[in-house]
């Protein structure tokens, strides 16, 4: 019996009439009494016969009943979830991101995504865009945010923003910092393995210039760190110097410009569910306030 044929059975149950079974469920008689001969057809016998003007169940029906009104109760039910999970949704979330998101925009994706459904739980972890591919691939976590996302087989990406790096530096500054006359040897480098320093070595060797080795970090937020404490200048993405901004550094455009993406991953596999669009949405949101408090 199909979920429709159970549905069929206890309003006929409930009713003793097809002409009103067909009623509640919102369906013409014709097609009632074609689907309960369908019903009876599958399962091998007839379920109701007609006794004094009224339909009442067979032994047969009878002996199924309690099973078919266990299953009408569970179906119930289910349709009560989903009407809940879709003005309601609720879960928990693992979320895996780049170092550099967890200071302030993942923070603030989250801080937006409580205010809106309180029940929602998450777990967030920090990691390199290989670990969190890693993660996602053995389903340790639903979804991931870095930089650049790149392309992988069994990955699915979804673009969130743009956004751009920019020059921090102990010595005030507003105007854009050209790109031709960064000093590389005073400049805290990246790692050219994480996806912004190999974006910025490039854009650097178009304009001529060459990175020195003397102070290579792993993290955005490290070299702004080591930019306070006087070690040189740094040129990190855009959320990071928002996210350690200090007092004494000055953050300044570059010209040109050099842009990135921030997207998210997820598994290829798995259906996108409404806690996942939920907090796309507020990843989005925390990523356009943070591009107005540029300089």
């Amino acid at each position: 019996m199909r979920l429709r044929h159970i549905e069929l059975f206890e309003a006929i149950r409930a009713t003793g009439s097809l002409s009103r079974a067909a009623q509640t469920l919102h369906i013409s008689q014709p097609a009632a009494s074609k689907m309960l001969a369908h019903a009876e057809a599958q399962v091998g016998f007839k379920l109701f016969e007609r006794i004094k003007g009224r339909l009442q169940a067979t032994r047969e029906a009878d002996i199924l009943a309690p099973d078919i009104a266990r299953l009408s109760r569970d179906l119930e039910s289910v349709r009560k979830l989903a009407a809940n999970l879709r003005h309601h949704p609720q879960g928990h979330l693992r979320v895996g991101c780049a170092p550099s998101l967890g200071l302030a925009i993942v923070p603030r994706a989250t801080g937006l995504s409580r205010a809106r459904q309180p029940d929602i739980t998450f777990s967030i972890h920090t990691h390199h865009t290989g670990e969190l591919i890693a993660g996602l691939l053995a389903r340790e976590i639903d979804m991931a945010v870095t930089y650049e996302p790149p392309a992988h087989p069994g990955i699915a990406r979804i673009d969130l923003d743009r956004s751009e790096m920019v020059h921090v530096s102990r010595e005030p500054g507003a105007a854009p910092v050209p790109l031709g006359s960064v000093d590389g040897n005073r400049l805290i480098s990246m790692d050219p393995q994480d996806p912004l320093g190999g974006l910025l070595q490039t854009a650097l060797a178009e304009h001529g210039v060459s990175l020195g080795t003397a102070l290579r970090v792993q993290t955005h937020y490290m070299a702004c760190a080591m930019v306070e404490a006087g070690c040189g200048d740094a040129i990190v993405d855009a959320y990071s110097a928002q996210g350690v901004a200090r007092p004494s550094l000055s953050l300044r455009r570059l010209e040109p410009p050099v842009y990135f993406h921030i997207g998210a991953m997820v598994h290829a596999d798995d259906p996108l569910s409404a806690l996942h669009h939920g907090f796309l949405d507020c990843l989005r949101t925390a990523c356009a306030e943070a591009a107005k408090s540029l300089p």
